[in-house]
Parts: structure tokens; C-alpha cells; sequence
């Protein structure tokens, strides 16, 4: 059987959730309905800890407060959004949210431009419709229709990539737990753990503002990038190393070190500021996940192309370059910071020398 590149959430941490079920049971921890773990244990399983006597992995490594607004949101009848930057977690989280809450993070609709009401609500088969007329029978159900209808969490995501007059569409299922098929003179009524987690970026392009209706349906939680350094490069060494294991690629010898220097780039290019010295901002987000995708490709590189054991500025500079230069302004800006700061910079002399090769 062939192995999959990514199992889901359910699956792979299996083992915890049914550690935690009985962590549950030992403590007497109440579980809201239709829930399999208690919202104390869906926190821990998010963000990581004891259970008993029993390690549980982290597994998301924003703020934990915001883990704990997030699952408590879900314990109400009210729909949860996602909000921030791109590379914040959003999806991750939805996912661990719904396989720990539920066992079932498959009830996606992948919010794109051109995505109709029926990808959202309900579909018809045709054929069927032709044989046999219109009845249920002939109803293609939507990952939303059926969290509606088997208790389960919905997860939405990409919610502001979706046209204003079809996200309005989820009004008046998150407002009344319900969905009406007018086609049937029908109506299918949401079972009791049904919800909604959506994402949406804040920055991005070919986005749509929620309308105020639709808003209002949502508790919002915000996540932003990390604040300070450290938790940054935690970030990035859990998923490298998660990434290097999956492939069986070796760790370079100076990872660490190659973490903290694309981790630190990524902080002055976002902030504007080296130092004492104010520089230009490209118009990449630079999220934790780009540095993740930096620092993998110079590790491949590294393992197949040449590195010695160790990733080479040149592996390096060739990832910088593909997440800095999104626009045609943005290789002036990173040419400029290059020069400013990372010409005068002893440690760093050495990426720049290679940048000058490709910018």
C-alpha cells in the first residue's frame, strides 16, 4: 500500500485523542454534546502538554488564548472565523480543531473566486433528475450539507476568496441551523454539534469584505505572526524537522543556525527595521511558513545538489529570492537591504555575495 504524504489530523495523532478520551473520563471532564473530547482536552491536544502522566505534542504554536477563545466559541451555537495574515495557522488550526472535536476534518469548501452558491449549499444530479423527477434522491449533498446533517463541524476556508452574494448564502444556515431547498419545499435542519470554522486573510489579494450580516454570524479570532524571535524559529524547527523525518532527508550540520538567520530576515524585511535603521518593506508577507519553505528547499538542496553536510548561502539566497520578490519592485527593495544591511554584516557577508548573483 502506498504511504500517504499526509495523513489526516484523525489519524495521525489518533493514539493522543484516545489518550485524551481517557483523561477525560479519569478527571470527570464534562463534554459538550455530540463532542469526543471536552474542551479542556481539545486545547491540550492543540497546543500541547501533560495528560495524566502522558506527553501530548504540540501541534500549533500561536497563543494559546487564542486556542482557548477559539474552542470555547465552538462550545455556543455561534460560527467561528479565522482571521489574519497568510501563514498564520489558520487551516492548521481548523483542521486540529475539527479532528479533535469531531474525528472528521474532511468537510471542507475551498473558498475560490469562482465558486458558485451550489458548491456551497447543494447540488442536483441531473441524469437522475431527468430518470426519476426531483426528489431527495437526486440532491449531490455539500460537506456543508452533510456536517448539517450528521452534527459535525463544517470548515470553510479561504471564507473572503468567495463572491459577496454566495457567502451570504451561509446566513441563513448559521442564523437559523438551517437550510432550505425551495426546489422540494423543504427545508434540512442543522443536528445538534453542527458549526462552522472559516479562514480568511486579511492580506491578500482578490479578496471580499464580509458583509456586516455575515460578519456578525461569526466569533473572530485573530491570529497574527509571532511576536517575539524565538517563538518564530520554534515554529520553523518543529516543521523542518517534522519535514526532514517524513523524507528522510538529513539535518545540515548548520540548521539551526541557517533557521535563526532566515528567521531574522523575515522579521526585518516585515517590520521595516535592522537596528537602528529603517528599510523598505517588500510586499510579501514573510509568515513562518515561508521561512519554513526557505529553509526546506535549501535542505533538499543541500542533501542532492552539493552542501557538504551543511545548507550553503547559495541554497539560501535561491529560496529568499522566490518569497521576497513577488512584484517587480520587490528586487530593488530586497537588493537595497541586501546592501545596506546584509553587505555590513560579518555573519551574513556570504548570503549576499550570493544574492548579488541572482539579483
Amino acid at each position: 500500500m502506498n504511504e500517504l504524504i499526509k495523513p489526516l489530523a484523525e489519524d495521525r495523532f489518533q493514539d493522543e485523542i484516545e489518550i485524551l478520551k481517557a483523561w477525560d473520563a479519569e478527571n470527570g471532564h464534562a463534554r459538550p454534546y455530540a463532542w469526543q473530547l471536552s474542551p479542556q482536552a481539545v486545547v491540550l491536544f492543540i497546543t500541547g502538554g501533560v495528560a495524566g502522566d502522558t506527553p501530548i505534542s504540540a501541534k500549533y504554536f500561536g497563543a494559546d488564548r487564542s486556542v482557548q477563545v477559539a474552542v470555547a466559541t465552538l462550545t455556543t451555537d455561534r460560527a467561528l472565523l479565522l482571521y489574519g495574515p497568510p501563514g498564520t495557522g489558520k487551516s492548521t488550526l481548523s483542521e486540529l480543531l475539527a479532528a479533535a472535536i469531531c474525528g472528521n476534518s474532511q468537510l471542507i469548501v475551498q473558498g475560490t473566486a469562482g465558486i458558485s452558491e451550489e458548491k456551497v449549499l447543494y447540488e442536483w444530479d441531473y441524469a437522475y433528475r431527468l430518470s426519476k423527477g426531483t426528489d431527495t434522491g437526486a440532491l449531490v449533498k455539500t460537506p456543508i450539507f452533510r456536517a448539517m446533517e450528521e452534527g459535525k463541524l463544517a470548515r470553510v476556508e479561504e471564507l473572503t476568496r468567495i463572491p459577496s452574494d454566495v457567502q451570504d448564502a451561509l446566513i441563513t444556515i448559521l442564523s437559523e441551523k438551517m437550510m432550505p431547498i425551495p426546489e422540494l419545499n423543504t427545508s434540512v435542519m442543522a443536528s445538534r454539534g453542527f458549526s462552522i470554522i472559516a479562514t480568511a486573510n486579511d492580506k491578500d489579494k482578490g479578496v471580499n469584505d464580509l458583509s456586516k450580516a455575515l460578519s456578525r454570524r461569526f466569533n473572530t479570532v485573530r491570529l497574527e505572526l509571532p511576536d517575539d524571535e524565538q517563538t518564530e524559529i520554534k515554529i520553523v524547527e518543529h516543521q523542518v524537522g517534522k519535514l526532514c523525518k517524513a523524507e528522510d532527508l538529513p539535518l545540515p550540520v548548520n540548521l539551526p543556525e541557517e533557521i535563526q538567520r532566515v528567521v531574522r530576515i523575515f522579521r526585518e524585511l516585515r517590520e521595516g527595521q535592522s537596528g537602528s535603521e529603517t528599510i523598505e518593506k517588500p510586499s510579501a508577507t514573510l509568515s513562518p511558513a515561508e521561512a519554513i519553505s526557505v529553509i526546506s528547499q535549501a535542505i533538499s538542496m543541500s542533501a542532492y545538489f552539493g552542501g557538504d553536510d551543511a545548507i550553503q548561502a547559495d541554497h539560501i539566497a535561491s529560496g529568499l529570492e522566490g518569497v521576497v520578490v513577488r512584484e517587480a519592485e520587490d528586487r530593488l527593495v530586497f537588493r537595497n537591504y541586501a546592501d545596506r544591511i546584509l553587505k555590513n554584516r560579518a555573519a551574513d557577508r556570504d548570503l549576499d555575495e550570493a544574492l548579488r548573483q541572482i539579483l
